[in-house]
């Protein structure tokens, strides 16, 4: 099950196994928290009435919608609690898919599909949606058989399920998702780019108006009506995930502050210890 925090947090773990998935359903008055997770992950949303806000984009689901969430996209759920929510949520190890990619085939290309056109969304027609329930009812069954070669075979299945959600977004017709379930601002678009793009430098609230000639007030108002959250905390939690990325990648605490945007070290420490509860050399360490 995924955890949520009552304030705007991050999922701190991260995903070991080659994959995992989990069916749930409930019916629950749930109040979730933007947050954001250290791998890919795939939502097939099956019934009930929920909205997916995810990097300042709306989506309305229907019955077997895909959502492809990359790894440290802010997301989260706003669900009806009238309605039986259900879905099937698969976390995806990116370390195990590029360990069976090839020149001629990349099984990540859905996902990079998704954050290149800032579509996360993957609507179905019918025929394809009995195949797509046909594939998962096989790799659900496999994941939790315990007999010889399990393992294997819900490998082998969870690739090829991998390889057809890939076929679907290739062949994907943008006209099919009938945008009209799609809402976003356009220039709270172009401030999510401007800030993703330009993460480690200057990047007051004023600045950002001047720049892409929008009034700050009213900038602070449409972006926290849009994304859920203020363009501080928003900046704060990409600077965050830039900084861990660094320090897995073998920088030490410091060269990881000053190339993420943290111009003061003891404020990125005040900041990491407010949102992961230990200092950031702590948690580098957790990944030596």
């Amino acid at each position: 099950m995924e955890c949520f925090n009552e304030k705007l947090e991050n999922k701190r773990g991260y995903l070991k196994s080659d994959f995992e998935i989990f069916h749930l359903k409930d019916q629950k008055d749930l109040e979730f928290a933007f947050h954001y997770h250290d791998f890919n992950k795939i939502i097939v949303f099956i019934s009930g009435k929920v909205t997916y806000l995810i990097e300042g984009k709306s989506y309305k689901l229907r019955p077997w919608d895909i959502l492809i969430i990359n790894k440290n996209e802010i997301h989260k759920p706003i669900i009806d609690s009238k309605e039986v929510y259900e879905r099937i949520i698969i976390w995806v190890n990116t370390e195990f898919i590029l360990k069976h990619n090839s020149k001629e085939c990349d099984l990540l290309k859905s996902f990079k599909i998704a954050r290149k056109e800032k579509l996360n969304l993957l609507r179905l027609t019918p025929n394809l949606i009995e195949k797509l329930k046909y594939i998962l009812l096989n790799l659900e069954n496999a994941k939790v058989d315990n007999r010889f070669g399990s393992h294997i075979l819900s490998n082998s299945l969870f690739l090829q399920f991998l390889v057809y959600l890939n076929r679907l977004f290739l062949g994907n017709n943008k006209a099919n998702n009938e945008n009209v379930d799609i809402e976003y601002d356009e220039n709270i678009d172009k401030v999510l780019n401007y800030i993703n793009v330009n993460i480690c430098d200057d990047l007051s609230i004023e600045k950002i108006a001047s720049i892409l000639y929008i009034n700050k007030y009213y900038l602070m108002h449409k972006f926290k009506k849009h994304t859920g959250y203020t363009i501080y905390n928003y900046i704060i939690q990409k600077r965050l995930i830039r900084a861990i990325t660094l320090m897995k990648e073998g920088k030490n605490a410091t060269e990881a502050c000053m190339n993420s945007g943290f111009k003061d070290y003891s404020n990125f420490v005040r900041v990491f210890k407010k949102n992961f509860k230990m200092s950031p050399k702590n948690y580098r360490e957790g990944f030596k």
